[in-house]
């Protein structure tokens, strides 16, 4: 038999699914296990916008939709630009709908990219974006945040990595796996760095409506200077409770869009018509949906963070917006992927080791607090019991 894919046979499994299963796998063995290993909201969809996709099927809406999506949706996209992060210059011809924001993320490194570009990746960064940059055959540069400074980023880390061949850089705020979110310092940096290199900037804004305390989230679109260089990917999953539904958007500038737009006629054709109907009731309807479920993780952080705080071996940094928290393992010497080894096994707790978000995150381990309070609870008894003992 002739060889396959080497370029696909090099990237690995998402490490964040393969935990997810492997939970589930003891789940149905009858194992008591807490999987916090995705970032699964454990609320349903809310009703109004599920009442919104079956009256479009009621109505026949089960054909093909337009490749980019339907207009009422694109119109929606353009009004929450400009109605939540001030991005007025964006138009429907710039926005593509997409099945998932993981699917906008692809695609739009796949309109931008050529074999040999760099592009440079906020390290702990989320699993999929270096094999994404791989499969698009440019090539990823993992720019180390200190856990020791808060994962700050700053215009002289920014300059350490830069290259002739650097075209663009990714950035996520609220940040999985920190928690973090970008200061008015950071992303004056971005910025600074950004415009002096001529880079593009592709900011993932999944997580933009979970945010505690005093934390605010500012587009870089937004900011001077950078409209002609920021692709902006978001879509439903987290801030509505819509994994199941698939659905995200993609806008960019013109000439990213029509590349993108066209990527998409040849590959996925669409997402699916009545999940745009779906998205259309979200963006338009009311908005307390989303309050509530924040305020609801707010609290699991809160019993968390306090929680950690009294077992030895645990140091967590401040949890300012998604539903993460990334504590850092200080007494034991094992490595992430082997402390994950061990919550699962002994403590029926499914996590994702740190070094699945690269290098910098190694020592550390994510916990998803997007689950009930209860299976909290639970999970600190269980790791009262066995970090003293790694």
């Amino acid at each position: 038999m002739k060889s396959l894919s080497q370029l696909v046979e090099s990237v690995p499994a998402s490490v964040t699914a393969t935990m997810m299963q492997k939970g589930r796998e003891l789940a149905a063995a009858g194992k008591d296990v807490v999987n916090l290993a995705g970032g699964e909201p454990d609320f349903n969809t809310p009703q109004h916008i599920v009442d919104a996709a079956f009256e479009a099927i009621q109505a026949g809406d089960t054909h093909y939709p337009p490749s980019f999506g339907t207009p009422e949706l694109l119109a929606a996209i353009v009004s929450k630009l400009k109605r939540e992060n001030n991005v007025d210059h964006i138009t429907p011809s710039q926005v593509l709908v997409t099945p998932g924001g993981k699917w906008a993320l692809y695609i739009a490194l796949a309109a931008t990219l050529n074999p040999g570009d760099e592009v440079m990746i906020l390290d702990p960064s989320w699993v999929s974006y270096a094999p994404m940059v791989e499969l698009n055959r440019a090539t990823p540069v993992r720019v180390p945040l200190r856990g020791e400074d808060g994962f700050t980023v700053s215009e002289q880390l920014l300059r350490r990595y830069v290259s002739p061949s650097t075209k663009l850089l990714m950035v996520n705020s609220p940040n999985n796996p920190t928690g973090r979110v970008l200061t008015r310092a950071e992303i004056d940096a971005i910025v600074a760095v950004a415009q002096e290199h001529d880079l593009y900037v592709l900011t993932d804004e999944i997580y933009e409506h979970i945010l505690f305390d005093d934390a605010t989230h500012h587009s870089l679109a937004a900011e001077p200077g950078m409209a002609e260089r920021t692709l902006i990917v978001n879509g439903f999953s987290k801030a509505y409770a819509m994994t199941g539904w698939r659905l995200g958007w993609l806008a960019a500038p013109a000439p990213i869009a029509k590349l993108a737009r066209t990527y998409q006629t040849q590959s996925i054709t669409s997402a699916a018509s009545f999940t745009m109907a779906a998205g259309a009731a979200a963006l338009n309807g009311p908005q307390d949906v989303v309050h509530r479920m924040t305020a609801a993780y707010a609290e699991r952080r809160r019993f968390l963070l306090d929680a950690l705080e009294e077992i030895p071996g645990l140091e967590c940094p401040p949890v300012e917006g998604a539903f993460y928290i990334f504590p850092r393992f200080t007494a034991t010497k094992k490595s992430s992927l082997e402390i994950a080894g061990i919550l699962l096994e002994e403590g029926l707790i499914a996590t994702t080791p740190g070094i699945a978000f690269g290098q910098a995150g190694e020592g550390h381990v994510r916990f998803s607090f997007a689950t009930h309070m209860r299976d909290l609870e639970r999970t600190v008894e269980r790791l009262a019991k066995i970090v003293p003992n790694l």
